[in-house]
Order: C-alpha cells, then sequence, then structure tokens
C-alpha cells in the first residue's frame, strides 16, 4: 500500500439518498480539490483555514459545465481522521452522478483508495491505535445496541489503557531485572525479588481478567453457534419464528415439514445467536428426511448452544430419550424447552427431562409464555453481568484474546519460576515474550501482514 499517495473514495454507501461524500486525504489532497471544485466565492481551497466548508460547483477537468453543485470541508494536517491534508466533497447522491465526481478527483490525480485505508493512515500517523481501529469497524457492523456499546467503548480506548498499563509495569519490571544482571555489585534496581514477583502475579491476575471479557464480547458481537433441535411437531419451528420475529419457517401439523436446516442470526437479549433450525429426529424411510435428519445431528456436533425442544403435552417417546441420551454427553450448553405449556403438561415427562438436564423451563411458542425467560437465561449463560460494555475494558476479537492468553500463560509461568527459586535472568525472556503479546493489542508490537489482513476488512470508503 502506497502510504503516501493522495487517495480517494466515496465514503457513503453505494446508491441513492441525499447526499453523498467523496473523501480525497493526502499532501496533495487540496491542490487536487483545487481542480475540480470551484467555490461560489472565488476562493481557492488552498487558502482556507482548516475546518472551513464552502458551497460551489464541482467540474470535470476539461470541461467547462460542472458536474454538479455541493459543498468541500478542508481539513488541515494533523487535524484530520488520518491526521492528513483532507478534503470531504458533498454532492447530491445519484448513482451516476457519486461516481462522476469520484472520476473526476482521480482524474485530476488522486488514487483510488483500498479497502480500509483511511483508517490505516489514521493509525500510521497516530491518530489511533489498532485497539481502536477494530473498534472504529465494529461500530460500521453493529446491529444491535450491545454491539454499538461494545463498539464505542474500544473506541474511546479503554481496552488500550488497561493493556499500557500492564505493559508498563512488566517495563518497569524488565529495567530492573537488568540493572540486577549488569550491575549485580550495586544496588540499582528499583525492585526487590519479592515485589517483582509480586507485580508479575498481578499482572497475570490482571491479563487473565482481560481475556475473560472475551467470552462476553463474542457473544455479543460474533454470535453463539445455535441449534434448535427435538423431534418432530415438537415446536422446533414455531421456536425459531419467535426468536426471529417473524415467519421464516414453515410451520404445520405435518410431521417432517421441516427437512433441511434453515439459518439466521437473530438477538436473544444482549446475545447474537447464530441460529439453525433443524430437522425433526426420528426414525424414517424417507431418503430426503433422512438427509435432513443426518444434517440436523452434525449441527449438534458443531454448536455451542442447544435449544433442544420437546412436546411437553404428551409422555417421552423413544425418540425424545434418545435425543436426551445424545445431548446429556455431547459436552454442549443445552436448554431443554418443554413446549406447549398452553395445552397441558405431562408431569412424568416434564420430570424426566428436568432431570436430564441443568436449564430446564416451560414454555409455549404459541403465546410466547416463557420467552423473555429464555432470554434471561441465554444472558446469564453467555453474558458476564457484571460488565459494563460502554465503560469496561472488553477484548472484541480473536486476535486480542491469543495475545492475552499468551501473555498470561508467560506470566504464570514465571511467577511459577520464580516461587521455585529461578534467578531473576531465566525470566527476562518471558517477561519481554509477554510485553510483546500484550503490545500486540494496541498495534506497537505487531507485523505487517496482520496489520494489513485487520485493515482488509474494512469498506473501501473508510
Amino acid at each position: 500500500m502506497r502510504l503516501t499517495d493522495t487517495i480517494a473514495a466515496i465514503s457513503t454507501p453505494y446508491g441513492k439518498g441525499g447526499i453523498a461524500v467523496i473523501r480525497i486525504s493526502g499532501a496533495d489532497a487540496i491542490e487536487i480539490a483545487d481542480r475540480v471544485f470551484k467555490a461560489a466565492s472565488g476562493k481557492a481551497l488552498a487558502s482556507l483555514d482548516g475546518g472551513r466548508a464552502v458551497f460551489g460547483e464541482i467540474f470535470e477537468t476539461g470541461r467547462a459545465t460542472s458536474i454538479d453543485d455541493g459543498i468541500a470541508t478542508v481539513f488541515r494536517a494533523p487535524h484530520s481522521f488520518t491526521g492528513e491534508d483532507t478534503v470531504e466533497i458533498s454532492c447530491h447522491g445519484g448513482i451516476l452522478i457519486t461516481q462522476r465526481v469520484l472520476s473526476a478527483v482521480l482524474s485530476a490525480g488522486a488514487r483510488a483508495a483500498e479497502a480500509g485505508e483511511f483508517t490505516r493512515r489514521a493509525y500510521v500517523s497516530g491518530k489511533m491505535d489498532l485497539a481502536r481501529a477494530e473498534a472504529l469497524g465494529n461500530l460500521l457492523d453493529a446491529e444491535s445496541e450491545s454491539q454499538l456499546l461494545l463498539a464505542r467503548g474500544g473506541m474511546r480506548g479503554i481496552l488500550t489503557e488497561k493493556t499500557a498499563e500492564i505493559y508498563d509495569a512488566l517495563r518497569s519490571v524488565l529495567a530492573s531485572i537488568y540493572a540486577v544482571i549488569d550491575f549485580p555489585d550495586e544496588d540499582l534496581a528499583d525492585m526487590s525479588r519479592e515485589q517483582i514477583r509480586d507485580v508479575l502475579s498481578i499482572s497475570c491476575g490482571k491479563v487473565a481478567k482481560l481475556a475473560d471479557t472475551y467470552r462476553t464480547a463474542r457473544a455479543v458481537k460474533e454470535g453463539i453457534a445455535t441449534v434448535i433441535c427435538g423431534r418432530t411437531n415438537a415446536g422446533k419451528s414455531s421456536l425459531y419464528n419467535l426468536i426471529l420475529g417473524y415467519d421464516a419457517a414453515i410451520v404445520t401439523d405435518i410431521e417432517g415439514t421441516t427437512r433441511d436446516i434453515l439459518r439466521d442470526t437473530a438477538m436473544l437479549g444482549k446475545v447474537t445467536l447464530r441460529i439453525a433450525d433443524t430437522a425433526g429426529i426420528r426414525a424414517t424411510d424417507d431418503k430426503v428426511e433422512g438427509i435432513g435428519i443426518d444434517r440436523a445431528l452434525r449441527e449438534i456436533d458443531s454448536s455451542e448452544l442447544v435449544l433442544a425442544v420437546f412436546d411437553g403435552s404428551a409422555p417421552l417417546c423413544d425418540e425424545d430419550r434418545a435425543i436426551i441420551g445424545r445431548l446429556k454427553n455431547a459436552g454442549k450448553t443445552v436448554i431443554a424447552i418443554i413446549n406447549k405449556s398452553d395445552v397441558g403438561v405431562n408431569t412424568s415427562a416434564k420430570d424426566e427431562i428436568c432431570s436430564a438436564f441443568e436449564h430446564c423451563m416451560l414454555f409455549s411458542a404459541t403465546s410466547g409464555e416463557g420467552f423473555d425467560k429464555l432470554s434471561s437465561l441465554v444472558e446469564d449463560l453467555f453474558i458476564d453481568g457484571e460488565i459494563d460494555l460502554a465503560s469496561d475494558a472488553v477484548v472484541m476479537g480473536a486476535r486480542q484474546h491469543s495475545a492475552l492468553v499468551r501473555a498470561g500463560a508467560l506470566l504464570g509461568d514465571t511467577v511459577c519460576e520464580l516461587d521455585a527459586g529461578a534467578p531473576l535472568d531465566v525470566c527476562c525472556i518471558s517477561v519481554e515474550e509477554a510485553m510483546s503479546a500484550i503490545g500486540e493489542i494496541d498495534g506497537r508490537l505487531i507485523g505487517e501482514e496482520i496489520v494489513s489482513e485487520i485493515f482488509s476488512k474494512f469498506c473501501v470508503g473508510k
């Protein structure tokens, strides 16, 4: 990526709208904008102070007739999103006109921006660290209030601040260790061996606490792989529709109506569910239905959360018991849903189901009875209620979580070595590696390949 080029892109969504914004960023941004934008006042954009917006007309190079009229806003380095000179031209939001304005800017000397290049330039110029940049990406993708709160907290740098505190503490430890190694006969270390051990132990605890927040963030942002299973006509598709909020699955009294897997994403409370509705599990001679049942069983194996639906109005059958047996040994989080409570509950069936699973509830997919309880239970299982998504440091991605897990393991091993009487110089490499892992969070110690991968997931205009 040629970060010294002046780049341009459409920064608003593709399509018809009230306005569209073409962003130009780089050393020649104002000069290039002056070639296509003529202010109504007659003043060149180069004469304007930063933060000024002017009305004018937009031209293609070599043509006397304007393409459109609009507003150009000038931002001078370093007071812009990218930290570079930037001009944003707002024009009418038609598909053709927007493309014409961008083409005019590119013809005037700008290069088409690559995916995430504006944000990457903000990172390179020090306007934001890598953790904030990733949070910005999450903000753009947010589809729920919880995801929005999580992203905004990350953009405020809460996670960066917490990891920086740990990084600085470890740096102080290393300084003391090296002072002892380099000058063993002089008392130059700021910390004693006991103090070094305590700081490493405390840092290890802080790292572990931060790493634990990823479970909550993953439930909110990435979603929990969830399968709805059970025998035919237990009410699986009705539950699926209830969670989605619309009739996505066909519901009939005919057994075997659902034959293939239906997939969607839905919010249940604060938790995002990547949910699959499956064929009813039963013995059948129907070849097509049998394929659907095999797929349902594989879906159970690959899921994290299982919503096992039982017809609570009838006694359990052999198929129900086979499902119970399979789920008890599956190593999954299972919520047993005793459906059709509005019709009546078979007490013996209820008692047998509840004795098999830790989480069990009466439910009516028809009336919605029990839905709030289900939502609360899923939240309790996957969301740490003590975490404030808006104000607490939360690890939002697998990359960050992996770095913290590595750092925690290294620090834990180092503390054990010190407790076993190992000399201080043995600990240096482990502490340095832990610092390196923590430094990956905000990007201070991370490779170019990973940085490129992160920003490649952004849209072109961001």
